[in-house]
């Protein structure tokens, strides 16, 4: 799984970033950032989750990232163009909302910050890399297959997928239909691979890489 902004020695300093700016509470499913909006102001999520996604004139959506308390969203507000994509909440959530010149002045208050916000970039573009040359690369179960190990964890001695995931949510992720990943799951569930159970994925052995 991939480290939060704030892991490794970063929490300090995305406390000293929310500190700057105005807390907002949010319910669940609130759209905080439109896609091709020229908004002005970062996210720091303190509680709550929100996922990041695109979508079509159609409605059709691809998941990109998932981010709960510690992360940050609309860094990119930085160059002052139009949002690349739209952050919705998945459960109620927590920010502090930060304006683009609160964001500045840390910066240069703060070397160490800007640091911090140039890894987490990359992180993000690496990640972003990586998804779109699974999607041009990997077939559908393959795309499952590697969703599924990055999102797993170690709990009571079982290995699960983090999050309570529905059959859409997948889909979501990995640009799919949902009655393709519906068949993968039933596949895997008849071959002892997973077992789900209100939506809690548990990974009873490692799929094959290929089916």
């Amino acid at each position: 799984m991939s480290e939060q902004p704030g892991a490794n020695g970063g929490d300090r300093m995305v406390q000293e970033l929310a500190a700057c700016g105005q807390c907002r509470t949010f319910p669940k499913n609130t759209v905080i950032i439109n896609e091709g909006d020229r908004g002005d102001s970062l996210f720091v999520i303190i509680s709550g989750r929100v996922k990041v996604f695109v979508s079509d004139e159609e409605g059709r959506e691809m998941v990109l990232a998932d981010h709960g308390p510690g992360d940050y969203v609309g860094e990119m507000v930085l160059d002052g163009r139009p949002r690349s994509a739209s952050v919705i909440t998945t459960e109620p959530t927590v920010c502090s909302v930060v304006t683009r010149e609160a964001l500045r002045a840390a910066i240069v208050a703060n070397p160490d910050f800007a640091l911090e916000l140039i890894t987490t970039l990359i992180d993000r573009a690496r990640t972003t890399t990586t998804n779109v040359k699974n999607l041009a690369l990997m077939d559908v179960y393959g795309r499952v297959v590697r969703l599924l190990d990055s999102l797993a964890i170690e709990r009571d001695g079982k290995t699960m997928v983090a999050e309570r995931m529905t059959q859409q949510d997948i889909a979501d992720r990995v640009g799919a239909s949902r009655d393709m990943i519906s068949r993968i799951f039933k596949d895997l569930t008849i071959g002892g691979y997973v077992t789900v159970v209100d939506r809690q994925i548990t990974i009873n052995r490692r799929p094959p890489p290929r089916w």
